[in-house]
């Protein structure tokens, strides 16, 4: 670990991935002298919780960030747009966990287990994935390396707390009632509890959700190809923590189900979690509160026609998405930065 220490910010420290990031920064140890989290004018007073302490958060304001050296953002998109430029003009490097910059060409999107050498195109500003892109792409990156990915098929199926608090509040609240309604206030257009909801976002003219359209968009910038072709299906699924994802992947030269999972065994951020028979494959029971993605069921994809059966594969994979789907992406950016690991 480096000598440096570093003045911190958490920009949104009281939502669920805020404090996510403020446990995230002290239980890695990230070596900082001060971690000053900001909210909104009504949450100024309050106090998170941080390692053994609590810290008393701060109004978040234009003219709050000399002295800082990095600011996390989790606040949402249009908190990014209108505090992010003046962070980087006080001399503060941001790293982004919003939507506002991510398809920004000035603006490096990372992952560091998948293109952590974009770090280097930043120019104060670096962004953090959506959370189903950062899980699917840590899961099948050391597979493109050795045989270039031409074709990816994913269907999600992504935990409640990806909607925030509101999202554990409605699920919690119909299961508790049990009469099939959508709970009052519900931020879902359905009851979630006993349900799937194949929406996440707004539709598209191609019939494609924002949320589907992020693994395509996202994806590509961070492989550095846009001829990879795409096809996601995002799903509301009534559990708590952790996405799951289908993955059918067409690669352009012949790999085996047995080279994958000796790459996925040696893969950083992966667990290759892959015994059928006897009942060991990824689960969200399996990744909560944890930082790696697991990936297993890899086989053949019995639809691939003749001439692309030896290049094509199918898995399963699973992760937290507010740890390494959101906070732990963001610190491990951070550390990136400043050459801590």
């Amino acid at each position: 670990m480096s000598e440096k220490k570093l003045v911190v910010a958490v920009v949104g420290a009281t939502g669920a991935v805020g404090r996510e990031m403020l446990k995230t920064l002290e239980s890695r140890n990230f070596p900082a002298t001060e971690v000053v989290p900001f909210a909104s004018a009504r949450s100024a007073g309050t106090k998170v919780p941080y390692g053994d302490s609590e810290l008393v958060v701060r109004e978040l304001k234009e003219d709050v960030f000399e002295g800082i050296d990095i600011a996390i953002f989790s606040a949402g998109g249009s908190t990014s747009e209108k505090y992010a430029p003046h962070a980087a003009a006080a001399g503060c490097i941001v790293v982004d966990n919003s939507s506002a910059f991510r398809l920004d060409p000035d603006v490096p999107l990372v992952i560091p287990e998948v293109n952590p050498e974009d770090v280097k195109l930043s120019k104060g500003l670096i962004a953090n994935p959506n959370c189903a892109t950062i899980i699917g792409l840590t899961a099948v990156n050391s597979l493109h390396r050795h045989a270039r990915i031409r074709r990816m098929v994913v269907s999600t199926y992504q935990a409640v707390s990806g909607a925030g608090k509101a999202g554990i509040d409605a699920l919690e609240a119909e299961v508790k009632a049990a009469n099939g309604q959508r709970a009052e206030g519900s931020c879902f257009p359905y009851p979630i509890a006993y349900n799937l909801i194949p929406q996440i976002g707004g539709f598209n003219e191609m019939g494609y959700s924002s949320e589907e359209m992020k693994m395509q968009n996202e994806g590509r910038k961070m492989l550095h190809d846009e001829t990879i072709r795409f096809a996601c299906t995002c799903v509301r699924v009534p559990i708590i923590r952790s996405h799951s994802e289908a993955i059918t992947l067409e690669f352009e030269n012949d790999i085996t189900p047995d080279k994958a999972r000796e790459l996925l065994a040696e893969a950083p951020g992966v667990v290759l979690c892959d015994d059928p028979n006897n009942g060991q494959y990824p689960m969200p029971l399996l990744t909560s509160d944890q930082d790696l993605v697991y990936v297993g069921r890899v086989r053949r994809d019995l639809s691939a026609d003749a001439a692309s059966f030896n290049r094509s594969l199918t898995l399963f994979c699973c992760a937290d998405q507010v740890r390494k789907g959101a906070a732990t992406n963001a610190v491990q950016i951070a550390e990136l930065i400043f050459g801590l690991k």
